[in-house]
């Protein structure tokens, strides 16, 4: 079985909508996929029948945004939980408001030097989906600012940019618990990734262990080898689950479906741990 279990579609920051994205993985020649909007399940339903339709298993999820008290930037990923448990929708909730009030900062501050305006933004986003730096990122594109999301992301929206502005996050161990209250099972999103700005250090990675993390994705476009060896050592240690997955965004980042794979066991073992009553959509 070919499975991977980090994508995005127009529901967050990708470019596809979720069925068109199942239907691209079924090409791909996936035989199960993951739908891992940022904060929002928007997109399992469509997702659902696009995968039944197109004989290929869905595993419904999400990535959870996060932030250390120190401000690292932590990406959670969570498989299998109820999505309508109240405390984790209220954290949701709360972070998809304050990403459209820093967007709406972060694009005043750039109209400043750049030819944008927010219409430019909402331009660029299906309907229902939470603006964000993608987004912008888009609109950069579109006017002619930047050549791709990528240049855009290495200078203008870099965490380091003089046009960033954070927005709220639930703290990763506190996501961790929310997820497992929901019944889930949680995975630490490209851990080591340090050209995305700063990493975590291992005791950080420890207490969302032992607050019910149950993996770490260490297979990742972005962690060179010496990440990925961290990762995997880090996960032995730990008694953790090492997934890997394409972190799919369609025509927004260069990261192909399937660059990346989870061995079935470990999807057979994220399966058992849920206890949510929320299944894998299988053909």
């Amino acid at each position: 079985m070919r499975i991977d279990l980090h994508t995005h579609s127009f529901a967050s920051d990708g470019t596809e909508s979720p069925g068109d994205l199942v239907r691209a993985a079924a090409a791909a020649g996936l035989d199960a996929v993951a739908l891992t909007d940022h904060d929002t399940t928007q997109g399992w339903a469509e997702a659902a029948r696009a995968a039944r339709e197109a004989g290929i298993a869905l595993v419904p999820g999400i990535e959870v945004s996060t932030r250390t008290d120190d401000g690292i930037s932590v990406h959670v990923l969570g498989y299998l939980f109820d999505p309508a448990e109240p405390a984790l929708l209220a954290e949701l909730d709360a972070s998809r408001e304050s990403r459209v009030g820093r967007a709406r900062t972060m694009v005043d501050r750039l109209a400043q030097d750049y030819p944008i305006t927010w219409d430019d933004v909402l331009a660029q986003a299906s309907e229902g989906a939470t603006i964000g730096r993608p987004h912008i990122a888009d609109a950069l594109v579109a006017n002619g600012v930047v050549p791709d999301r990528s240049a855009a992301f290495a200078d203008l929206l870099h965490s380091r940019s003089r046009y960033h502005v954070p927005h709220y996050a639930p703290h990763p161990v506190e996501a961790v618990r929310l997820l497992r209250r929901a019944g889930g099972v949680a995975v630490m999103a490209h851990p080591f990734a340090a050209q995305r700005g700063r990493v975590v250090a291992d005791p950080v990675v420890e207490e969302m262990a032992a607050a019910g993390l149950a993996g770490l994705e260490a297979n990742h476009r972005d962690h060179d080898e010496p990440a990925r060896s961290h990762a995997l050592d880090l996960a032995n240690r730990l008694g953790l689950l090492v997934t890997g997955s394409s972190d799919y965004h369609g025509t927004g980042k260069p990261n192909r479906l399937g660059e990346n794979l989870t061995e079935p066991a470990v999807l057979e073992q994220i399966e058992a741990l849920a206890s949510s009553g929320t299944s894998i959509v299988r053909p």
